[in-house]
């Protein structure tokens, strides 16, 4: 093979490693928001906490728009409906992620957010046609084993929370759904800046129904801490997709499962327990394999 010949190659594997690195980057960062938000724990209201975050988040997005691009807002009708659906299922996932969050362990819950690739897989080929072979579904009955395996109803260690997570689940399940068919010249930060902006009023609208708790200068940094974490793993995953192959790139999300199993135990002490942890693995893996039959299946011509 000629030097010219090998330099396509040695771009595409560049390119696939800072795709990983990013992902990896990514979910660091969402987990530290993620610790950080355990950390605020009952301070406030979960309402007021997501709005005054969401404040933070929107100034960070607005000093940020020469990286992240533009904030278009020009947009046809039918952008915009999607935008408001996926941004609204993004409210209803945030709200049940962090009451989840804030009851159980971040490794727990994290573990059960490890479905995805899965549960996305699955409604996609129910509600969007796309093809799912007799591998994947296999993969995916197995994997909702091991999400059983995590939760356990009707268990003596039954967390109730648990069934939070998966309504977090079923929500960004949802939200990835209707993303699917926005044009792809529609910039993410405008997609993103929305969902800040309905999460945000969404908190304000929680406050009706809880009272505005004082807010201790400590608790405030948090708040802008966890804003500031859940601007590098935005600015980090809209990089991502501008680098290196999907099918690539994608089974690196699992590394927020290590980052979560680091966080409980080094900042709460926690650690799950030995079918938590199986459960976890058979997830992951299944979910792996998910994706990289997909990736398989976009490889084949025609």
């Amino acid at each position: 093979m000629t030097k010219a010949a090998s330099e396509p190659g040695k771009t595409a594997h560049a390119a696939n490693m800072r795709g990983a690195g990013l992902m990896i980057v990514s979910t660091l960062a969402y987990t530290l928001n993620d610790t950080t938000l355990k950390v605020i724990g009952d301070a406030m209201p979960l309402g007021q906490l997501l709005f005054l975050r969401g404040i933070f988040m929107t100034l960070l997005m607005l000093a940020t728009t020469r990286w992240i691009g533009a904030i278009r807002l020009r947009l046809p009708a039918r952008e915009w409906k999607f935008i408001l659906f996926r941004s609204f299922a993004d409210l209803g996932a945030t709200f049940f992620f962090v009451r989840a969050l804030l009851n159980m362990p971040i490794a727990n819950v994290t573990a059960i957010l490890q479905a995805l690739p899965l549960t996305v897989a699955l409604a996609a080929a129910l509600f969007l046609r796309e093809p799912l072979g007799w591998r994947r579904l296999t993969a995916i009955l197995i994997g909702f084993g091991g999400v059983m395996l995590i939760v356990r109803p009707g268990a003596e260690g039954f967390d109730a929370w648990s069934l939070w997570a998966l309504g977090a689940v079923g929500f960004i399940t949802l939200r990835d759904l209707v993303t699917r068919p926005l044009d792809p010249a529609t910039p993410s930060s405008t997609v993103a800046f929305a969902a800040t902006i309905i999460v945000m009023l969404g908190g304000a609208v929680a406050l009706m129904f809880d009272p505005w708790a004082p807010v201790a200068p400590r608790t405030m940094s948090f708040v802008a801490l966890a804003a500031l974490f859940m601007g590098i793993a935005f600015l980090a995953s809209v990089a991502m997709m501008r680098v290196g192959e999907i099918g690539f790139v994608s089974p690196f999300r699992y590394t927020g499962l290590i980052w979560a199993l680091i966080m409980g135990l080094a900042i709460f002490g926690d650690w799950p327990d030995n079918l938590t942890l199986i459960g976890a693995g058979i997830v992951v893996a299944t979910g792996v394999f998910t994706l990289y039959r997909e990736r398989k299946l976009r490889a084949k011509p025609g």
